[in-house]
């Protein structure tokens, strides 16, 4: 695939802005960005916002050293909080973010209007297999059938050929989601093509081997599997790499950075291979997402599950059961009442 830049660029930017989050003519469209973002897809997209009648407000912040609350101290947190909390839409296209951290949870908290997108320093490229690789309402019907199913389910358990074995409940009274592209209201909104829970406190059990992972460089040599216990990692398997990420959840010295935070299952018609962008390939067809550390009280009422910071891996061709009915087999949707609705998504992809 040959992609011009400046044209998907310009492409995207208005298929979010018009078509996702369907702005309004005298919206206020915040962008934040640092050193690590890319100049030309912020132009882009301020343009758009400006073309659909919306008054762009990009805001340059430092570049922190890390995601999250750790990131604090880096930032002007004040005035960039009191902005965030009088804007209609706000694109954070840090590399380093601030989700999690005090801002963004204020600004969640106490900006009820405010439609959210996270999509951190994602290239381009990226960008476009991720956003516009399918219709809306095709992913929409999709995932609110998985997400049903979900609520419906007392138990999920997750296998891969890697060793991956892992199963955990389901409560009710934390959020379960998903994102599909549609942002027109108020929301907490991710790249698109994924259904999101929130584990039961306590309840995860078994072993996950990554095939990705944050903070460690996994290939043919380097392997990191969890031994999860009771919601928690309880030991890091591996060589040096394992070894590694052992000192660096050490370094929090926090004990809720071993802790399950939530679990995505991934429907992205446009991610069907890792490429190490972890915003992407958090969406992978047919694989799932693991995310560890701190926990959102949005997600997790009444208080959340506060850590440091907050990590995710990823394990690709899975098998997805719920309390034992299989509704993903080795990375391809496999129950009755799933595969027309994949089948139809997956013939309307559209490869730019």
């Amino acid at each position: 695939m040959t992609v011009n830049f400046q044209k998907e660029r310009a492409k995207f930017s208005k298929i979010l802005i018009e078509d996702m989050f369907q702005l309004k003519p005298g919206e206020t469209v915040a962008i934040t960005a640092d050193s690590g973002s890319d100049k030309e897809t912020i132009e882009a997209l301020a343009n758009a916002a400006t073309d659909a009648g919306g008054k762009p407000l990009v805001m340059w912040i430092p570049r922190a050293e890390y995601d999250g609350q750790s990131g604090m101290k880096f930032w002007p947190s004040e005035a960039l909080t009191a902005a965030l909390c009088h804007v209609d839409v706000w694109i954070e296209a840090q590399s380093i973010v601030t989700l999690y951290s005090s801002i963004w949870e204020t600004a969640m908290a106490e900006n009820k209007k405010l439609r959210y997108l996270i999509i951190a320093e994602t290239a381009i490229e990226s960008l476009v297999r991720t956003f516009l690789s399918f219709e809306i309402q095709p992913l929409k019907k999709l995932l609110d059938k998985v997400l049903k199913m979900v609520m419906k389910s007392k138990k999920v358990h997750i296998t891969s050929e890697n060793g991956t074995n892992v199963s955990y409940e389901i409560d009710l009274n934390y959020a379960f989601d998903h994102d599909d592209g549609d942002f027109s209201k108020p929301i907490f909104g991710t790249a698109p093509g994924y259904v999101n829970i929130i584990p039961k406190l306590g309840s995860m059990n078994g072993t996950i081997v990554f095939n990705e992972l944050m903070m460690a460089d996994l290939n043919n040599d380097n392997h990191v599997e969890f031994l999860m216990k009771d919601g928690s990692i309880s030991k890091v398997i591996g060589n040096e790499e394992a070894e590694k990420f052992k000192k660096y959840l050490e370094s929090f010295d926090d004990q809720n950075m071993y802790k399950i935070s939530h679990n995505m299952f991934g429907l992205n018609p446009g991610v069907r291979k890792l490429t190490g962008n972890i915003v992407e390939d958090e969406r992978i067809w047919g694989g799932v997402d693991f995310g560890f550390g701190h926990t959102s009280a949005i997600d997790m009422p009444p208080f959340g599950q506060e850590a440091k910071s907050h990590f995710d891996g990823i394990v690709e061709k899975v098998s997805i059961f719920l309390d034992d009915i299989p509704i993903v087999f080795e990375g391809e949707v496999c129950h009755e009442d799933l595969v027309p609705l994949a089948k139809r998504l997956i013939s309307n992809f559209k490869d730019y």
